[in-house]
């Protein structure tokens, strides 16, 4: 039911329909930008039921490490005793903190410890981020892992799901 409410909610804020009317067009401006500030929780249905699936596997899949029925998790838990080479986050100081709190929340639930370097000010550590990593500002924050570059959030599950984010971080 709240699905439907939301896809209908992103249908009309969606739609040029009455954008040509300020009263109208400044009101839908404003909500397709929170919108997309939010993360947008106002999605199409068919976009709605992914997440849920995508909900759904990642609790399989916690629920599955929890049991300890996961060959990976048990030879990470083991390599998690050796020592970890450093990961480092940097991100600049009020820009895309959503990624950043996602880029922590990914570290955090597979044990890493990792160190925030903010580069805001920083132009020396800011062009080189960005110069190694081939990135615009706006794609902070970068993950570098001892001084091998992971990239940003996509790059970083997508390592983290491939294995190569264990491999980088425990050797």
């Amino acid at each position: 039911m709240l699905d439907r409410v939301r896809d209908a909610l992103y249908r009309a804020i969606a739609t040029p329909t009455g954008d040509s009317l300020a009263p109208i067009r400044l009101p839908k401006d404003l909500a397709r930008r929170l919108n997309a500030t939010l993360g947008r929780p106002l999605a199409p249905l068919d976009e709605l039921g992914k997440r849920a699936r995508g909900r759904q596997r990642l609790a399989e899949l916690r629920s599955a490490q929890a049991g300890g029925s996961s060959p990976v998790v048990a030879s990470a838990s083991v390599a998690t005793a050796r020592e970890a080479a450093p990961i480092l986050v940097y991100f600049e100081k009020d820009r895309n903190v959503r990624q950043l709190t996602r880029v922590e929340e990914l570290l955090g639930a597979k044990g890493y410890v990792w160190k925030r370097l903010d580069v805001a000010g920083d132009e020396a550590t800011l062009d080189f981020v960005l110069r190694e990593a081939g990135c615009e500002r706006d794609d902070l924050p970068i993950v570098y892992v001892a001084s091998r570059m992971i990239g940003t959030l996509d790059a970083l599950v997508r390592a983290d799901v491939s294995g190569e984010l264990a491999t980088a971080i425990l050797g």
